[in-house]
Parts: structure tokens; C-alpha cells; sequence
């Protein structure tokens, strides 16, 4: 038995020995071999490679949203405790160059989890903050076990330019309102892999599937006309906030710009808005009202405005949840996906369908005793308490707003051929825009057979039926366009990474909503709303730009509860009054004033806005100016003048929302061209133009008009006081060229 188990313990003895000799053989002949293929197995099996989201531009190409290449630091224990000599150099070089890395908990999780090949301590870091430690790691063979995983960051160069109309975009690149959701499948790649696997000799060979980055977006949007509208929208709450409650200067302000003959958007904007670059900073939500979930009539949970407006203490006390669903309403954007009732503004569509239809002539009168008596209602007009408006042209119904004269003409329309025409100018329905979040509206329009006289009436002045101001401008444009009604688009273009065009996206006229003659009519009516033509009683007069004629319609809407003191206030517009190129649409929602029913609200916002854009569209003056105009004129040169020529107090690069450059470097461009700091004018960025008072008293040459300089004989302009024909001018400054040099024309 002591001889079976002496054998038993000499063969088990034997193989270790076999064994131990075997093993040495395959290390010393074999090891690099194996080596290689232990570490093709730990990091080179399958690895992911991104695709690059597509950019989004501007009408010229200036960069609205960028995917920038990024860097997550990936430490695999495996490797780097692999050797005893690795893990000490390659720890040092973590904390040499990875200042904000815890090299503590760094340390505990590798010696912890060795078997770990996945371990994510910083993400998101850009190429220059990698460059050192793989220089290190190029240097010193036994820095091991850290390698970089690339990624895309979206990034927003302007901030939170055209915020309502982009959207932004999740880590995982999925889209969030705006063009970002829209066109999200557009924007997305596909992505790569990389195989690592070891060929015959041992040798380690990868196959790589690249990535497939995603289509760029060619916007309609022009940057620079979008950010003088953020200006003044901003400009009104900063002059209205706080007035009479404490916070912003109105619920929401929005503004939409459209060619009239093609359905392209220049500009949609609302404010208050956000940064694309920081979603979530709840400094946005400052002075707005907060949104709570209530229970409503019906038993559903809803989210309704609250009477608080919101402080930083209201913002801090907010739940999660609660916070989402503020963020949420501030993300929304108020051109395509909020309601209201239109007001005034639809009265061009109430006569528009009566002349379409043959109710009318255009040539008939009425009379407005300042009430009218529907259905056993008595239904006012603003001209109740003056005792009524008299005698009442079909065009003085519009220049002068006479609820009266409407709800007479849509009675002799009738309920059916008002419905049809709400149909027709696609009330109810949505315009399809290429945007996401347009509001549904069918169940917000009064159905035929349930439209009595009163509602009938009521309607006829845009009260009682609501809309979004994407389909008050997209149906305005029809009227005025000739009757084509062009579906409305931000996107014109696609094109992939190498620049070849994918798509092009051409206007497209969805039906024609009113004949030319009738367009002709409606123009001239919405002329006399705002040119003298109208007399006194015009209610869109101050919207007027100096210089321009335009036409246009205002609004004031009641909101419901009824008699609680706010109101929706508009103005619908179009310039030049006689040869209609882009519309515009301004809506202020419950201004923070008192009374709230003041159209000028809205007007003030429009004639600013053209005041700078019409200029920078080429759309010449056609009026004399007036004394009054040419001073306005000057102080407003002199305003941008100082905006694009003055450094910031804190000596940074401004980065603020009228930004338009490529990046968020703070360059104040103007026009097409110019680039660098606050430059103007030629854009060499030394010479920008000094105005001063003096040129004021310069005696005028007779013969040019223009002023004549006592110090050299230098001929002045009058209202800009720049050298005539100098090198020192504003360049393409969106005012200059064409506001201030025409009253000689």
C-alpha cells in the first residue's frame, strides 16, 4: 500500500515538473505572442466609434450648432496592474496632468477592482487637456492602462440666439424641441466599430467600420436679423419688468419674420428664452410665472400658471419634478406651440373671406353707434364710450378697427362661409412647419353647426377662437402675396459631411386661400391701418418705420376670465406697403403694465425692428422724412454706432444674445463680411467712426445737401455726421447702408 502511494506522489511530483518545464517554454518562446493577444482582448475587441451630428447654419452659413470633438478618460486595472512597475508612473502621470482628477479615489477604485477594464473617472475633456499625459505616455513605456474614448459635444457658439427655433440636443444625441428634434434622424450619423483581433503570425491587425457622421441643416434664419429681433424683444422687458408685479415685462413676447413669397423664416424668437449652452440654468426662470399641476373640472391633472412669480428662494424650493415641468414650459417655444386668441389682427381675414365669397364689394358703409345687439348680447366696440365709430368704410373697418363694421359684414357672409374660410386660411389645422411642438388647434375653432350669431359675431373680430402666431403670419402672407398660401419652412437645404447637397428644400405653395384682386384690396386696407390715408383714427400708425411705408393690422384680445384686465396685444405687418417682401408678426402676451389693452406695445416692438432690418435687406425709404424722423434717425445711428464700436466695462469679449459669429468669441459682426473684435465699418477694426455733436452746426452746402466741415472742407453726411464717402464708415452695419443715406434720394 506504501508503494502504490510513494508511485501516486512521484507521478503527481513529475507533472508539476512536466508542467513547470512547459510553462517556462511557452513564456520564453511564446509570451510576446500571448502578451499581444491579452491586450487585443482587454482593448481592441470592439470599441465604438461616434458619428459626428450634423452642424446647423444660418441662411449664410454662420454656425447655429456645432458638434466639437471631446475626450473620457477610461483606466482599465487590468493592465495597469498588470506589471508592478506600471501602476506607480502611470498614477503620477494622472495627477501631473489631470489637475481636477481624485487621484485618491483613482487609486482605491484600481487597487479594489482589479479585474475592472472600465473605469470613467473624467469625461468630456477637450485635446489640449489630453495632449500632456499622452505626451508623458509616448516618453515612458510604463505608463499603461489609460486610454481615450472620443465623443461629441454639441455646442451653441451664440448662447441662446434663435434658442426657440434650434432646440438643443441630450448627451445622447437625441434632439429636444426646435430643429434639434425635428430633423433629428437628419443631423444623426451611424456609428463605427473598430475590431482588434491577431492574424497567422501573432501579430495584432484591427478592422475598422469609420462612422458615418450625420447631414447639415441649412436654416432660413438669418443670424443677424434674428438678433436685432432678441434685442428689442429683450429691450422691452428690460423697460416693462417689474412695472407693476414683480417679474418680467410681459408673460411671453414673441416675434416672427417671413418672406411673404416663399414661406422662408428670417426670425422667430419669444421671450423670456434661455441658454442652449446651460439649459438648465434656472436663472432663465427668473421673473416668470411658475407652472404647477392641478387638478382640473374635469378631475385631470394639469399644469396651470400660478399667480407667483418666481425668485431665486421659489426656484430653490422646487421639487425635481417640479422643476422639470417649469424648464419644460421655458424650452416650449411660444411662436408654434402656444394659443391665444387673435384679436384684431383677424379682421383682414374676416373681409378677405367676405369679399372672396361675394358678401361684399368692398364700396359698402355702415354704421357704428358703438354696440351691437347679437344673438341677446350686447357686443362693444373700443369706440363705445365716444359713442361709436359713424360711418364706416369697409377699409375704414380694418385702418380703424370697428368691431361693429365686422360683425356686420360676417353676418351677411353667414356662419357657413366664415367656417369655410377659417378652413381655407388653415385655422384649426396645423401649417406644418419644420419645427417641433406645433400646437394642435381643430378643437379650438367653433364648429358649424354648433357657431351661433353671437359666436358668430365675436369671431368675425378674433375673439372666441384660437391660434398660434405661426398660423396668423403663414395665413397673413396669403392675403397679402396674392392669395398663395406657401407652407412655412426654417430649412431650405441639406447637405452631408463632404458638403454635396442631399436635399433642397423649395417653397411650396400649398393652395391659393384669396384671388389677386381681392390680395389688392386687403393691401390697400392694411396701408390706410397705418399710412395717413387712414386718418386719425389709424390704429397702426406708430408701428410705421421712418421713411418706409408699410402696412399692417393690430390686436388687442381679451383673455379669459373675461373683464380681469389682460390682454394679448399684436401687430400683423408687411413692408414696402406696395411691393410686400417679409412680413412680421409681433404679439405681446399680458404686458406688465397698466392698462394692458395698448397696441403700442407691439407697435413699438415692430417699428424697431424694421427700423434696422429693412435697411438690411436692401428695402430702400420711399417717404419724406420728417425733422422729428431725421433726429430719431440720428440718435438710433448713433446707438449702433456705439454698439458695434464700444468696449465692453470688464474688458472680455462680449458673448452676449445678439452674438452671430461662429464662435463664442465676442465678435460683434454686422453684415455678411465682417469679422473681429467690435469691429466696423471696413472691417479693419482700428478705425471705427467717432460721432460727435459737433457736425450739427456745420453750415449745408446748397448744392449736395450735405454739411460742409469748417476744418478741412470735407462734406458731411447730416444725419450720421460720417465723412461722405470715407473709408470710416459703418460698413455693413444692418442700418447704415440704406436707413440714413436715402433722404437725399
Amino acid at each position: 500500500m506504501q508503494k502504490k502511494l510513494l508511485c501516486l506522489y512521484a507521478l503527481i511530483i513529475l507533472a508539476f515538473i512536466l508542467l513547470s518545464v512547459r510553462l517556462t517554454w511557452i513564456v520564453k518562446a511564446d509570451g510576446a505572442a500571448y502578451e499581444k493577444q491579452v491586450l487585443s482582448q482587454q482593448k481592441y475587441d470592439s470599441i465604438t466609434l461616434p458619428f459626428r451630428r450634423g452642424d446647423i447654419v444660418d441662411a449664410k452659413g454662420t454656425k447655429l450648432a456645432v458638434s466639437e470633438k471631446v475626450y473620457n478618460l477610461v483606466i482599465d486595472a487590468r493592465v495597469m496592474l498588470d506589471r508592478e512597475d506600471y501602476l506607480e508612473p502611470t498614477m503620477e502621470a494622472l495627477g501631473a496632468n489631470f489637475p481636477d482628477l481624485d487621484m485618491t479615489a483613482v487609486r482605491q477604485y484600481v487597487t479594489s477592482h482589479p479585474e475592472s477594464s472600465w473605469y470613467v473617472p473624467l469625461r468630456r475633456m477637450t485635446y489640449d487637456q489630453i495632449s500632456g499625459f499622452q505626451a508623458a505616455a509616448l516618453e515612458n513605456s510604463k505608463i499603461r492602462g489609460v486610454w481615450f474614448e472620443e465623443e461629441y459635444k454639441r455646442v451653441y457658439p451664440n448662447g441662446s440666439l434663435a434658442a426657440d427655433v434650434i432646440g438643443f440636443s441630450r448627451a445622447d444625441n437625441e434632439g429636444q424641441y426646435g430643429l434639434e428634434e425635428y430633423y433629428n434622424d437628419v443631423l444623426n450619423g451611424t456609428t463605427g466599430r473598430e475590431y482588434g483581433y491577431l492574424n497567422d503570425d501573432a501579430n495584432l491587425e484591427r478592422t475598422i467600420k469609420p462612422a458615418v457622421d450625420g447631414n447639415t441643416i441649412h436654416s432660413t434664419i438669418d443670424a443677424n436679423i434674428q438678433g436685432i429681433v432678441e434685442k428689442y424683444l429683450k429691450q422691452f422687458n428690460e423697460e416693462h419688468k417689474d412695472a407693476v408685479h414683480p417679474g418680467n415685462g410681459a408673460e411671453n413676447v414673441g416675434c416672427i419674420i417671413m418672406e411673404v413669397n416663399t414661406g422662408n423664416i428670417l426670425a422667430m424668437a419669444s421671450y423670456p428664452t434661455y441658454d442652449l449652452n446651460d439649459t438648465r440654468n434656472t436663472d432663465a426662470l427668473l421673473g416668470s410665472r411658475k407652472i404647477e399641476m392641478v387638478t382640473n373640472a374635469n378631475g385631470y391633472q394639469v399644469l396651470t400658471k400660478t399667480d407667483t412669480y418666481f425668485t431665486q428662494e421659489d426656484i430653490d424650493a422646487l421639487t425635481d419634478e417640479q422643476l422639470l415641468d417649469n424648464l419644460n414650459y421655458l424650452w416650449k417655444n411660444y411662436c408654434i406651440s402656444t394659443t391665444y386668441e387673435p384679436g384684431s389682427t383677424a379682421k383682414p381675414f374676416t373681409v378677405a373671406a367676405a369679399l372672396e365669397s361675394g358678401a361684399i364689394t368692398g364700396n359698402e358703409h355702415y354704421q357704428c353707434n358703438g354696440s351691437l345687439e347679437v344673438g341677446g348680447h350686447t357686443i362693444k366696440c373700443h369706440s363705445y364710450r365716444s359713442g361709436g365709430e359713424g360711418d364706416v368704410s369697409v377699409q375704414d373697418s380694418i385702418a380703424w378697427s370697428c368691431n361693429v363694421a365686422l360683425m356686420k359684414i360676417a353676418a351677411t357672409m353667414g356662419k357657413e362661409e366664415f367656417a369655410k374660410f377659417q378652413q381655407t386660411f388653415n385655422f384649426g389645422l396645423k401649417t406644418n412647419v419644420d419645427l417641433a411642438g406645433e400646437a394642435r388647434t381643430a378643437s379650438l375653432l367653433f364648429p358649424v353647426d354648433q357657431m351661433g350669431s353671437a359666436d358668430l359675431a365675436t369671431n368675425s373680430f378674433g375673439q372666441n377662437f384660437n391660434v398660434t402666431m405661426i398660423q396668423m403670419i403663414t395665413g397673413f402672407c396669403s392675403l397679402i402675396n396674392g392669395g398663395y398660401y406657401y407652407e412655412p419652412h426654417m430649412v431650405d437645404k441639406i447637405t452631408n459631411a463632404s458638403g454635396a447637397t442631399v436635399e433642397n428644400i423649395e417653397p411650396r405653395v400649398l393652395r391659393q386661400t384669396i384671388s389677386e384682386s381681392t390680395s389688392a384690396k386687403i393691401r390697400q386696407y392694411c396701408r390706410a391701418t397705418v399710412m395717413e390715408e387712414g386718418g386719425d383714427r389709424r390704429t397702426g400708425r406708430t408701428a410705421r418705420p421712418a421713411g418706409y411705408a408699410i402696412g399692417g393690422k393690430t390686436g388687442t384680445a381679451e383673455t379669459i376670465p373675461r373683464k380681469n384686465g389682460e390682454y394679448v396685444v399684436s401687430f400683423m405687418g408687411y413692408a414696402p406697403a406696395d411691393d410686400p417682401q417679409i412680413a412680421i408678426y409681433v404679439v405681446v402676451d399680458r404686458a406688465n403694465a397698466s392698462p394692458q389693452d395698448d397696441a403700442k406695445f407691439a407697435t413699438g416692438i415692430v417699428r424697431n425692428v424694421l427700423t434696422e432690418v429693412l435697411p438690411y435687406l436692401n428695402i430702400f425709404m420711399t417717404e419724406e422724412l420728417s425733422e422729428k424722423e431725421i433726429q430719431e434717425l440720428a440718435e438710433k445711428q448713433i446707438e449702433i454706432t456705439n454698439q458695434y464700436t464700444q468696449t465692453p466695462e470688464n474688458g472680455d469679449d462680449q458673448t452676449g444674445d445678439t452674438q452671430t459669429g461662429d464662435a463664442q468669441t465676442g465678435d460683434a459682426q454686422t453684415g455678411d463680411d465682417q469679422s473681429g473684435d467690435s469691429q466696423s465699418g471696413d472691417g479693419t477694426g482700428d478705425d471705427t467712426t467717432t460721432v460727435t455733436e459737433d457736425w450739427r452746426n456745420y453750415p449745408k452746402d446748397p448744392a449736395t445737401g450735405y454739411l460742409v466741415s469748417p476744418i478741412d472742407g470735407g462734406l458731411i453726411d447730416p444725419i450720421t455726421g460720417a465723412d461722405v464717402g470715407g473709408d470710416d464708415t459703418m460698413g455693413d452695419s444692418p442700418i447704415n447702408n440704406n436707413l440714413l443715406n436715402q433722404q437725399n434720394e
